[in-house]
């Protein structure tokens, strides 16, 4: 698989694909609709988006920005950040992003592995009902990027810039007047640099090629999201996370991109769906965590909104559950195609999704990915194919478009190899547990370094989440293995709906757990605590539980979006006994 190349002879431009986008039968005038959560909303037409990324462009080359440097992008999900990476594209220069509620370690910890020439940065951000004010922290970041050669700072609360010869506004930037044509690469040219959630050590900095990425995506979003040209497309996001990148390349099949830089939840609970009737969305990105808040605050989107555009609703970030699924068909829409998806920053796409050809079964993805040849393999190296039901890895036995160009600070590719080709030789192992199913869909246990190995049998954590977050009293939930009498037992920490864990409530967990899943899955502690801790992309960070409680570091707490949260299992007296 690391040996092939595709298409080699090829000279493709990712942003030139994205920005005539516009110019195919039936697209709209518009490129980009941005919302913000106070209420700030703009539009930018085709037109507009061309003639700022070509005016970025230049500007980029007048300050010596050369094909291959890097440009990062410390921003929130507005029409600014579309521009930049469109920009650096245009120009052979690689794109990196993260979003502004990472602090100073949390952007030295990513760009200062890959050495940008130039930044990008907002003033600051909205989130919650407050402003969040950046341009305090540039210094710093500066110190810790002696690369960096200029700054443009985007006036999104409207705070003055520094006076610096190495600073810029945006305006400035934008409004240069040259006309650049997009440079054509060769396929695995670097075009974008991503980040691993990065809770175990410094994150991984994942280069991917435009080509690459292109091709992957288009497949996923005109074929199995059945994207059409003309249609609005939305997916709650920030710059931070890939989905950002499979929004922003919907431009190329010429659809409308709904960015929206906020809670959530604010300022109400149903917000992302009154944005969804506002906007006449027609795809509706989300996590499953989202899916599953919205059923809990009694949202009811189909009774409040016109939804009549909306074809398709994309969940991922963890597995869906079958009472997700009956929720968005009971409340939200009975006639839309509800495609879970499951993939990663590893590949800039999907390994498995939807499929608007075939029917959809509660708790299931419908299949894999065209393209790739993804597959379920036990510890032995044997396909599960004609195994339904036996969970193992997934895996792929093929190359495809969008494997990583490399690592960055990995010549020799050893880091690489190690992340996905040790446990199968010449095959990708991605690091999820899963299983098909008989109608031939797949479903996600969990992930597999945070899989539960308890007397000897692996136990996904999401088939224990699943159950136990039916029960009204538990707002959510995370399950750690912890070492115990030379063996593992499980341990299962609750967030409660307001109520202390009573003996009445746990009894009712461990009954639910042992009739719906099996006997092995119930665990031997349960304990309330207050937060979860979660990755910036909303994936329950159960590694760093696992570190905390066992005693060791959690090496990097910039990838927490509330590391904070890590404290309250310390020294917790309930796990030393038995």
């Amino acid at each position: 698989m690391l040996e092939t190349e595709f298409f080699p002879e090829a000279r493709i431009s990712y942003a030139e694909n994205l920005l005539s986008g516009g110019e195919r039968e039936g697209a709209s005038q518009t490129a980009i609709v941005f919302r913000r959560e106070d209420g700030v909303r703009r539009e930018l037409s085709w037109q507009e988006l061309r003639s700022q990324v070509s005016g970025m462009a230049a500007f980029l080359q007048a300050h010596g920005v050369e094909s291959g440097d890097v440009v990062a992008a410390w921003m929130p999900n507005i029409p600014e950040t579309v521009v930049t990476m469109l920009a650096a594209n245009s120009i052979g220069a690689v794109f990196t992003s993260t979003s502004p509620d990472f602090g100073v370690a949390g952007v030295l910890d990513r760009f200062g592995q890959v050495n940008p020439r130039f930044l990008v940065m907002a003033d600051g951000y909205v989130y919650g009902g407050k402003q969040h004010r950046r341009l305090p922290d540039l210094a710093a970041v500066l110190d810790g990027l002696p690369s960096v050669e200029q700054v443009v700072v985007v006036p999104e609360l409207g705070d003055e810039p520094p006076e610096s010869e190495r600073v810029t506004g945006w305006d400035a930037a934008v409004n240069s007047g040259a006309m650049i044509e997009p440079s054509r690469d060769a396929f695995s040219t670097p075009a974008f640099i991503l980040y691993s959630s990065g809770t175990t050590g410094k994150p991984k900095c994942i280069v991917h090629s435009g080509p690459g990425v292109l091709l992957k995506q288009i497949t996923e979003h005109q074929l199995h999201c059945d994207v059409r040209p003309g249609d609005r497309v939305f997916y709650y996001t920030t710059c931070g996370w890939m989905m950002w990148n499979w929004l922003v390349t919907m431009l190329a099949s010429g659809a409308t991109i709904v960015l929206y830089d906020g809670s959530p939840f604010s300022p109400a609970k149903d917000s992302m769906w009154r944005l969804a009737e506002d906007e006449g969305v027609s795809l509706f990105g989300t996590s499953a965590k989202f899916i599953d808040a919205s059923r809990k605050f009694g949202v009811v989107p189909g009774a409040d909104f016109d939804l009549s555009r909306l074809r398709t609703i994309t969940s991922t970030g963890s597995p869906l559950s079958a009472e997700g699924f009956d929720y968005v068909y009971r409340q939200i829409k009975p006639d839309v195609h509800l495609a879970s998806i499951s993939g990663g920053t590893d590949l800039c796409g999907c390994f498995v999704l939807g499929d608007p050809t075939r029917p959809v079964y509660a708790g299931e993805i419908q299949g894999p990915a065209l393209g790739t040849a993804a597959g379920v393999w036990d510890d032995e190296g044997r396909s599960l194919r004609d195994r339904p039901g036996e969970r193992g890895e997934l895996v792929c036995t093929r190359a495809f478009p969008s494997m990583p160009v490399g690592f960055a600070n990995d010549p020799d590719k050893q880091r690489y190899r190690s992340a996905y080709f040790s446990d199968f030789p010449g095959v990708w192992a991605h690091g999820d547990f899963a299983s098909w199913t008989t109608h031939g869909g797949v479903v996600i246990h969990g992930r597999s370094d945070a899989t539960l190995n308890a007397g000897g049998v692996r136990i996904g954590t999401a088939e224990i989440y699943r159950q136990v977050e039916l029960l009204e009293e538990v707002e959510e939930s995370l399950a750690v293995g912890q070492e115990w009498d030379d063996d593992t037992r499980i341990v299962l920490f609750v967030r409660l709906a307001g109520l202390e864990l009573s003996e009445d409530l746990d009894r009712r967990i461990r009954s639910h757990i042992r009739q719906h899943t099996s006997p092995r899955h119930v665990p031997a502690k349960i304990l309330a605590v207050s937060d979860l801790p979660r990755t910036r992309s909303g994936k329950l960070a159960e590694l760093a539980v696992t570190d905390v409680i066992h005693g060791r570091p959690v090496r990097n707490t910039e990838g927490l979006a509330n590391p904070e949260s890590l404290e309250q299992f310390r020294d917790l007296d309930e796990l030393s006994g038995d």
